[in-house]
């Protein structure tokens, strides 16, 4: 696969999981990487890119609930590889408790992560393509969850997040579209990240459950997100903005 991208990429959450898979992917089809993580491996993880992949790429170490630091963030990310041309906002974060127990602070710690830190991401990326007059793409990492509630476990304030991101993206969307800004998100379904493969396999059962309910009978491998991320980040899509796509193996299909 070969998809040309518009210019350098910035990666929220892109130290490890996930974030640091597309990230890859995204290196592997020609474009400087920036990677913000609050994770002090941020910085390696970008090391280990550029030398895979032979492009820029540079680990800035920020929480992404900090609107003046994300901006501080966004400007170094420019100044090193080049206006960002491409967001992915991988960092996010769940509790797992019955509703009538979280705590404040646990629910407003999801939100600040999983929506302020999309938020702040997404607005110093459009600030700074507006800035500089050109056009970029932003693919925002919502869930499933966001769409319908999965079961047994319970994450109401993940679930609540998730959605609130996937609007965020429709609505920005709407708002940037006649600047040349497309935002869409990916939900995605069950997917082995490094931090997922730790807990199915510390909760078999749990994991067996998951798998019973996917059409296509298996957990997603972070690689089944490359393409629709290179795609959505891509010129190839230029038509496509303000939605979300599901990428769960058929699990709300049924």
């Amino acid at each position: 696969m070969n998809i040309p991208l518009p210019g350098p990429a910035v990666v929220t959450g892109g130290a490890r999981g996930l974030g640091l898979s597309i990230a890859s992917a995204l290196a592997a089809q020609g474009a400087p990487i920036a990677l913000l993580d609050i994770l002090p491996e941020a910085a390696d993880s970008a090391d280990r890119i550029s030398a895979e992949h032979g492009v820029g790429a540079v680990g800035i170490r920020v929480d992404v609930t900090d609107q003046t630091a994300i901006a501080r963030a966004f400007a170094e990310a420019a100044e090193r590889l080049g206006t960002p041309r491409v967001l992915v906002t991988a960092a996010g974060i769940t509790v797992w408790n019955d509703s009538i127990d979280v705590t404040a602070a646990e629910w407003r710690r999801v939100m600040s992560v999983n929506l302020d830190g999309t938020f702040f991401a997404a607005q110093a990326f459009g600030r700074g393509l507006l800035e500089a007059g050109l056009g970029g793409s932003a693919v925002f990492v919502s869930s499933m969850s966001g769409t319908i509630v999965n079961v047994p476990q319970s994450q109401a304030s993940y679930n609540a997040s998730k959605a609130a991101v996937a609007h965020l993206g429709a609505s920005l969307a709407v708002e940037w579209a006649p600047r040349g800004i497309r935002v869409n998100s990916i939900s995605p379904g069950y997917f082995l990240s490094d931090m997922t493969r730790q807990f199915t396999e510390q909760n078999p059962e749990l994991a067996r459950d998951w798998v019973a309910r996917i059409p296509v009978g298996r957990m997603g491998e972070p690689q089944d997100l490359h393409g629709l991320v290179a795609f959505l980040a891509s010129d190839a899509s230029a038509y496509l903005t303000g939605q979300d796509i599901v990428i769960d193996g058929g699990y709300t299909a049924v």
